[in-house]
């Protein structure tokens, strides 16, 4: 007789947005028990009548999964869902961060984690909703090898490219340095779309042209499908968070400021904020 096949950890997901929610989708239809919870209640209907259960409370998910994921917008998000998350959890259970915040706030987190006995991972995707909902997110993996080991097969439900990039906070590091390339690759395209229509260059056929010559970048492709930066609007304010992330991560350092400046026109015609005093 063959071995019973070993249970799947029961899972706890609370972040169901755009992103999190097409994760939590992958998650239930690979066979994982999911919990999950949000602050509308209306928000888990669906996840409900796929099979999730809800859960009443942030504590009540915590005690009831072997693995918590959160996959929630900032740093002050996160901190509030741990607070009460944390002291729920069993002792051996892990925490795994999907959100893109501080890599020192991952390392505090660690630190309150292993203290409780829990382990504790930071992986932040890349991707967005259509990724996630294809299964082919890209994460990025901060904790012990052994955590690690252990979330993997949870992680492929939803992601193609899963790195390991070393302790907690790493995942973060390489997350906010990804997103300040692409904001500066938009800020970029940007310019020199703009540069083009001034030569007198059709801006459609001049995109179109650089997406087959040695300028393209992934940014470009995103750009030049836009009617105007203003279109962009949502994920502009993300990556308004990562590119300033970096800059507190790396105060002062020239390649942060570097990606900071080419990105921020583009940014600011996004959102209609200046970047440089988006944290006054």
């Amino acid at each position: 007789m063959s071995a019973p096949d070993t249970p799947k950890p029961a899972i706890g997901f609370i972040g169901l947005g755009s992103q999190g929610g097409p994760m939590a989708d992958r998650i239930a239809a690979a066979g994982y028990p999911l919990s999950v919870w949000a602050r509308r209640a209306e928000a888990l209907d669906p996840f409900v009548a796929a099979g999730a259960a809800a859960a009443d409370t942030i504590a009540a998910l915590g005690a009831r999964v072997d693995i918590a994921c959160l996959c929630v917008v900032d740093d002050e998000g996160v901190a509030a869902i741990v607070d009460q998350l944390l002291p729920a959890m069993r002792p051996g259970s892990l925490l795994v961060i999907h959100s893109t915040i501080l890599p020192e706030s991952c390392e505090r987190l660690a630190e309150r984690c292993a203290g409780a006995g829990i382990d504790f991972l930071d992986a932040p995707v890349s991707g967005g909703g259509p990724a996630a909902a294809a299964g082919t997110l890209t994460l990025m993996c901060g904790g012990t090898s052994e955590a690690f080991a252990r979330a993997r097969p949870l992680f492929e439900s939803f992601s193609g490219a899963i790195v390991h990039l070393g302790p907690a906070g790493s995942g973060q590091r390489a997350k906010i340095v990804n997103n300040a390339l692409m904001a500066a690759n938009m800020g970029l395209a940007h310019a020199a779309l703009a540069a083009g229509e001034a030569l007198g260059v059709d801006r459609t056929a001049l995109a179109a042209l650089i997406k087959q010559s040695s300028g393209r970048s992934f940014g470009l492709e995103v750009y030049a499908r836009l009617p105007g930066p203003a279109a962009f609007v949502h994920g502009a304010s993300l990556l308004v968070k990562d590119v300033k992330l970096l800059g507190a991560a790396l105060p002062g350092n020239a390649g942060a400021e570097t990606l900071a400046e080419a990105a921020s026109a583009f940014l600011d015609g996004a959102t209609g904020r200046n970047l440089s005093g988006a944290s006054e």
